[in-house]
């Protein structure tokens, strides 16, 4: 292999708490640093090279289109008697987006995001809908970034009105009269739009039909910048519903009425110690999904005049990991061992029946209409692709709706769950799939999935390119560590802030697991895990890279003591800690990918990040990069793949995702050969 491209190194040293720390890469952080672009080019080109030499290349990338080349069903949302849905039928670059008239409708394109841009980087994501049903707004987002511009589908015209709403982030329409209240920043310094702290989100009402300059502030709080505000309002339109968030966990809860003389928000739940959900309302009832008072969440019933609180359902052994209010009706989800069961409850929460899903997997969303005997919700396992089905509210039973029909034989592969011991004893659940065939080889090459972190359940879900890694021979293990959601807040908090290194531990565990059980081997075994899976790659990578041939890092949290400087970053001070107090930067500093690579011997490690990524800067990725080249002392490859036009996973195209992994699979190919291809 060519040698690493040279990176400039400056004198960067801060002294934090009586610790020197060396920053020789910042320079990195600067987006238009005349330096960048050339090392940059210079990393690409070395990646090329040397995926160009890998014989499978080739291989891998007519079969991933093979199995990628299939009719699939993305997200999809009731409005009134009308049903909007995603639907590709194989290789479009995005989903388009049907409407149909209830279960029996004839299908009729509404909107098709490939026709604004030749290459498939503009993505739609669909939002709320007015209480008349006419008008569905939605968020269109450019080369993978999380800023989008939130439009309104006329649904009885059939057409995209006139309204554009920019600088807006993970928005939510809450709809009201003739228009909706949104959140949105102000714009960003001309330059920065990609990497600036984003602070000071506001909430605006705008009225349909006029510019954004108009808009009505609603809130704001000046005093406390780095907080996020979404509204919501009650069915009737009596109440508005405003939740305040400092990071991904915690938030505060405000009421008021919509009477433009009531300025005054009433604070309904304070402080930011608990999680809560609003899921909707009757008359004057408000519910939430909380997790006060119950780990394992439960839901509660709110007087809006009164302000009285009500436990409505219970807390369980299992956490409650979604719940919907549709109708005259509850519906929640349970997670037990990482599988979803359903469960229809009453406004009372009143247990009513159990839905029989389609099997061990995992179901994403609910939705329907006050008239529908019959609800919606999607569903998919490790083998089955996402589908829409439908269930009768009187029995429980499902049918499908929408099904994916896929180029492979499902029958050949098996999933099964395992528990590996970590190392202060907790068991850790994964996920095993493999092919039937050959079941009795062991050891084989694997590839070990994980995320580990802000209350996010691993649960199972279909990717056509496990199928092909299923299909040469190999076995996929995922796994659910501690700082997930799935067994609850007590394990989302076993991985959190000061516990963290209990994340690294299982997931070193269950590497061990498979190695002893003879699943495969250390020469066998690929692992890879994106964003806060990305840090957890880094962190494992270097407490030990004994254990594996090849680590794909995609879009990591790196650089643990300046997370909390870029773009919205500072939401995740509530999960790592704040490197600005003594006691998490210590804690920060132990683990963080960047500041504890040594010079030693190093797996195979491919880390991959987009210029467009503005969740997780690129910087962390580079420095990491450069660090890791610097001083890795083995002859295994340390490679960058930078995507262009493209952000953190966020409406990436089909032929962008085709793409990434074969460059993948190339990697790790090169490292660890495939058995056969058994199909």
């Amino acid at each position: 292999m060519k040698p690493y491209p040279k990176a400039k190194k400056i004198d960067q040293v801060e002294t934090r708490f009586g610790i020197e720390i060396e920053d020789p890469y910042r320079w990195m952080e600067k987006e238009d640093d005349e330096d960048l672009r050339p090392w940059l080019d210079a990393q690409k080109e070395l990646t090329q090279s040397f995926l160009e030499e890998v014989p499978e290349r080739e291989s891998i990338r007519k079969r991933l289109r093979e199995l990628y080349n299939y009719p699939k069903y993305n997200t999809f949302t009731v409005v009134g008697n009308k049903i909007v849905y995603g639907y590709n039928d194989g290789l479009q670059n995005q989903y388009v987006y049907y409407i149909q008239e209830g279960i029996e409708g004839k299908p009729e394109v509404l909107i098709d995001p490939n026709l604004l841009s030749e290459d498939g980087t503009v993505a739609i994501t669909l939002n709320d809908h007015s209480k008349d049903n006419r008008y569905l707004a939605y968020l269109q987002s450019e080369a993978g970034s999380d800023w989008g511009v939130l439009k309104v589908l006329d649904l009885q015209e059939r057409k995209t009105m006139s309204d554009e709403l920019r600088w807006v982030k993970f928005p939510m329409a809450a709809w009201y009269q003739d228009g909706f209240f949104y959140s949105a920043y102000d714009a960003p310094e001309p330059g920065k739009e990609l990497s600036a702290k984003n602070e000071n989100a506001k909430v605006y009402y705008h009225r349909l039909g006029e510019p954004q300059s108009q808009d009505r502030l609603v809130y704001s709080d000046p005093c406390h910048p780095l907080r996020y505000h979404t509204a919501y309002v009650s069915e009737d339109e009596r109440h508005i519903i405003l939740i305040s968030s400092e990071g991904t966990y915690g938030c505060e809860v405000r009421v008021k009425t919509t009477d433009p003389v009531d300025q005054t928000f009433r604070l309904l739940f304070p402080g930011f110690e608990h999680d809560y959900d609003y899921i909707g309302s009757e008359g004057n009832t408000l519910f939430f999904r909380t997790d006060h008072n119950a780990l394992n969440k439960k839901i509660v019933s709110v007087d809006a005049t009164t302000l009285q609180i009500r436990d409505m359902i219970p807390e369980a052994k299992d956490p409650l990991e979604g719940a919907w209010k549709i109708g005259t009706r509850i519906v929640t989800r349970y997670l037990i061992d990482v599988a979803s069961r359903v469960f229809i409850h009453d406004l009372s929460g009143r247990l009513e029946r159990e839905v029989r899903t389609p099997g061990l997997g995992s179901v994403y969303l609910f939705d329907g209409d006050k008239g529908m005997d019959r609800i919606l919700f999607s569903y998919s396992s490790f083998i089955i692709p996402t589908g829409i089905y439908t269930v009768n509210l009187s029995t429980g039973e499902t049918e499908p709706f929408k099904e994916s029909t896929v180029p492979f034989d499902r029958s050949r592969f098996v999933t099964e769950q395992i528990f590996c011991k970590s190392k202060d004893g907790t068991l850790v659940p994964v996920f095993i799939t493999r092919g039937v065939d050959g079941a009795g080889e062991r050891p084989r090459p694997t590839l070990l999935y994980a995320y580990g972190g802000f209350n996010i359940s691993l649960t199972p879900e279909f990717n056509p390119s496990v199928i092909y890694w299923l299909e040469q021979g190999g076995l996929y293990a995922y796994a659910n560590l501690r700082g997930g959601g799935e067994y609850g807040e007590q394990w989302h908090k076993s991985g959190m802030l000061l516990n963290k290194q209990n994340v690294f531990d299982d997931f070193i565990a269950v590497a061990e697991h498979l190695i002893e059980r003879r699943y495969t081997s250390s020469r066998q075994l690929a692992i890879q895990g994106g964003s806060n899976g990305g840090l957890l790659m880094g962190a494992v990578t270097n407490q030990r890279p004994d254990l594996f041939a090849a680590v794909i890092a995609q879009v990591g949290v790196m650089d643990m003591l300046r997370y909390h400087r870029f773009t919205v970053g500072w939401g995740w001070v509530p999960e790592y800690g704040s490197p600005d107090e003594e006691e998490h930067f210590h804690n920060l500093r132990a683990y963080s990918p960047l500041h504890n690579i040594e010079k030693k011997d190093y797996p195979a490690v491919l880390v991959m990040t987009a210029d467009h990524d503005d969740r997780v800067v690129p910087a962390h990725s580079f420095k990491y990069l450069a660090t890791l080249q610097e001083k890795n002392t083995s002859d295994r490859p340390i490679l960058l793949r930078l995507d262009q036009k493209a952000g953190h996973g966020m409406g990436k195209p089909i032929e962008k995702i085709i793409e990434e992994n074969v460059d993948k699979f190339a990697f790790i190919a090169s490292q660890i050969p495939p058995k056969r291809d058994r199909r």
